[in-house]
């Protein structure tokens, strides 16, 4: 059998594009020799769908959709879509999230149900999925398909110390002796996830003895990447083929002829550049509505990396950078910010803030009467760049990126209704260390200095008083990266942290309090780009109000002396 795996990317709610989507990819696999062709999870609908779910209208257009889909695909080709199907029980959820085996004249679809649904993180499957019933091969042209839906292979690991589901639907198809598992997902996008996936994936096919082919989407919805990375492994776990990563695929082989053939070598900061990348070109481009990106230019690393990757991902013609100095900015904020433009070669303007900063200071002054200038001072410059940008905003119809870091988000060092402000926040997923990162590989990438190699250099500051750095209020961000990657991304606590990096405990403990206390500040700001197992957002869910005390909660763990 020629087996075709098309790695598509669909838009969430665009049942009519999908369904285009769908016929073009069935029609190359067909012209391709292909017998069969499979395309992810919820393709129809585009994932994740959420409560459009919970849209009666919605889902009988997806079932319209589906039944034209049966009528227009090519025939003589055996072809595999996701589509949340109606549970016709009414005990239980309403919908059953399927994989259908379409063919043209047929006179109805094979299907098979999602057994294992995954609510954690950003996942919410139970939400309206019924678990589907116990899994079964399907016989299909002489051949026996392991035909299973994304989460169904990630109970299949039996080294795992602790496993979220009582079934393993792997073993259930394998002990049915199926010629080969197959595997349809949206499994998204974060830092080491494919190698994760390959390493599950090699394991189930040792396992069990049977090649494993794996389609995954492609694309970004909102805050979730996809990075496709679509598999097919021989019955001894080496890889037979893989897709092309963040992009578009159709992936043919011959399952009786399955050969090696190693995927070509990727590295993290490769696979972070082109996943922000992906996930500003996705934004723009599905949602319609904006033509330009807007980015406030400080001079500094952030913003040079998000305008940086915004004229990666939209093209320069299509990117507006603007430098708003005050009278505290140091030269290089407006002369690094001028630099980045020439050498992105972006459109680029210079609006000095100082009349609006004068026009607040006036205003306040009797009210500010008698109190020492700080913090709320200090803001004014950037709450005055955020109303000047958000004017830009509305009067061009640009939308505005916003800049801040993972490392800023996490502790509250973003003033609100300033860098806060935006649409989309290109970077408060990645690391302040892994920006440095980012800038490094921008450069080697192009073989020139795109961003300037004294925006790389200089110490970071938030340039809001003279002289400033951000090491005045921060640790050094080598020290606070390390701690905030274990507490949000890892989830370990301050005992442990102590203990394995040796930290002051004070610190550790401030920096930990810092992330509690500014919950706030994250639930205002714009969606994010998800590029960790734990994104702020809809992966991580604290609540705002709360009082439970950390360091009691130690001490009474700590056994006694």
């Amino acid at each position: 059998m020629t087996l075709a795996l098309a790695q598509i990317n669909p838009t969430v709610g665009d049942l009519d594009g999908n369904c285009q989507r769908i016929v073009s990819y069935a029609e190359q696999a067909a012209e391709a020799g292909a017998d069969l062709v499979a395309f992810p999870e919820l393709c129809l609908t585009g994932y994740p769908p959420q409560d459009l779910l919970s849209n009666p209208l919605f889902i009988e257009a997806v079932q319209e959709a589906i039944a034209e889909l049966a009528s227009t695909i090519p025939a003589g080709i055996g072809v595999i879509v996701g589509a949340p199907l109606p549970n016709p029980d009414p005990e239980g959820r309403p919908l059953y999230n399927t994989a259908l085996l379409l063919e043209r004249g047929a006179a109805e679809a094979t299907v098979r149900s999602k057994a294992l649904l995954p609510t954690y993180d950003v996942f919410d499957e139970d939400r309206h999925f019924e678990p589907g019933p116990e899994a079964q091969v399907v016989s299909w042209r002489g051949m026996r398909i392991g035909l299973h839906v994304c989460e169904d292979m990630w109970n299949c690991n039996p080294n795992v110390p602790h496993r979220r589901y009582t079934r393993d639907p792997i073993a259930e198809l394998a002990e049915q002796r199926p010629d080969f598992l197959l595997n349809i997902s949206a499994s998204p996008f974060s830092m080491g996830k494919a190698a994760e996936r390959e390493a599950l994936l090699e394991s189930a096919t040792t396992q069990h003895n049977v090649p494993f082919a794996f389609v995954n989407q492609v694309g970004a919805n909102t805050e979730i990447v996809f990075d496709g990375n679509s598999r097919v492994y021989t019955a001894s776990g080496t890889c037979a083929a893989a897709g092309t990563p963040f992009d578009e695929d159709l992936v043919v082989v011959d399952l009786d002829a399955l050969t090696p053939t190693p995927p070509p070598a990727r590295n993290d900061i490769a696979d972070l550049h082109d996943a922000l990348v992906l996930g500003i070109r996705d934004y723009y481009e599905k949602t319609g509505i904006f033509e330009k990106a807007l980015v406030g230019l400080s001079g500094g690393i952030d913003s040079a990396v998000t305008c940086a990757l915004a004229t990666e991902a939209l093209g320069p013609d299509r990117v507006l950078g603007v430098t708003m100095p005050s009278e505290i900015s140091s030269e290089g904020s407006v002369t690094d910010s001028e630099q980045l433009a020439r050498n992105l070669g972006i459109d680029f303007k210079e609006i000095p803030i100082a009349p609006a900063v004068d026009a607040f200071d006036h205003m306040l002054a009797d009210t500010f009467s008698g109190t020492e200038p700080g913090v709320a001072e200090e803001n004014i410059q950037s709450r005055s760049r955020g109303i000047t940008l958000m004017a830009l905003s509305n009067k061009f119809g640009h939308l505005l990126l916003s800049t801040g870091n993972k490392s800023e988000m996490a502790v509250g060092y973003v003033t609100l209704y300033g860098d806060t402000n935006g649409g989309v926040a290109v970077l408060s997923d990645v690391l302040k260390t892994k920006v440095y990162e980012l800038a490094n590989y921008i450069n080697s990438k192009a073989g020139t200095d795109r961003i300037p190699q004294n925006t790389i250099d200089k110490p970071p500051s938030a340039e809001l008083r003279p002289d400033q750095e951000d090491t005045d209020s921060l640790p050094e961000y080598a020290v606070l990266d390390t701690i905030l990657a274990r507490y949000v991304e890892e989830m370990e606590e301050a005992g442990t942290i102590i203990a394995e990096t040796g930290y002051d405990p004070d610190l550790v403990h401030q920096v930990l309090r810092m992330v509690d206390q500014n919950e706030y500040k994250r639930r205002q700001a714009p969606p994010g780009i998800r590029v960790t197992d734990k994104a702020f957002g809809m992966g991580r869910r604290i609540p705002i109000v709360m009082n439970w005390d950390r360091e009691a909660a130690q001490s009474a763990a700590r056994p006694a002396a």
